[in-house]
């Protein structure tokens, strides 16, 4: 087989499995150390008319453990997952994948937000934030006296 990417310099892909799937058993073989740092958090923005409509993945946070801050048109989403389960005696985590940690994400929007409209909703993992556009100001003009 040979391969048309400049990046791999192999002509058969036997090497490259083989490397692959000793670095996962080596993972799969060691023992679970301590916590790992949470996830980034993936996230989605709609806009449906004169909103903006977030979602974002926040699994194994407690509503608690979220906060969501607005500043202008800057919207920043922190989660903090805690360590959902002791160990009991006698028992060795093998493998672990579930991480606790923070875990901040910050953006931007085109428009600045109306903090007194806005609302954020929690379930089944995912934070759904409704962010209305603040109404610009009409422009007044001054009578020059």
């Amino acid at each position: 087989m040979t391969t048309l990417s400049p990046f791999f310099a192999y002509s058969r892909r036997a090497p490259m499995d083989a490397a692959f799937n000793g670095l996962i058993n080596s993972f799969l073989r060691a023992p679970a150390s301590g916590p790992q740092s949470v996830r980034a958090i993936a996230f989605e923005v709609t806009e449906q008319g004169d909103t903006y409509v977030v979602a974002a993945d926040v699994p194994g946070v407690r509503k608690e453990d979220i906060e969501v801050a607005i500043d202008g048109a800057r919207v920043t989403i922190s989660a903090e997952a805690k360590a959902a389960r002791s160990t009991v005696e006698g028992e060795r985590v093998l493998y672990s994948e579930r991480g606790a940690g923070r875990a901040t994400r910050s953006f931007e929007l085109g428009a600045e937000i109306d903090q007194a409209r806005a609302n954020a909703r929690y379930a089944d993992g995912v934070l759904t934030l409704t962010l209305p556009k603040k109404i610009a100001e009409t422009r007044k003009l001054l009578q020059v006296q």
